[in-house]
């Protein structure tokens, strides 16, 4: 007979698994105060454009 001890696997070894996971949120924080001036210019541009255009 033989025994169920030597057909186990280790299922946990064999998918690749991160050691931490990043949240989406974390990733994107240090870039707000870069990425929130920039849009705000953009958004200003296209406003003044707007207004001139309309006018």
């Amino acid at each position: 007979m033989t025994s169920s001890a030597q057909h186990t696997t280790n299922a946990a070894h064999d998918s690749p698994t991160p050691a931490q996971e990043q949240d989406a949120v974390d990733a994107i924080v240090p870039m707000i105060p870069f990425v929130l001036p920039v849009v705000g210019a953009v958004l200003i541009f296209l406003l003044a454009f707007i207004a001139v255009y309309m006018a």
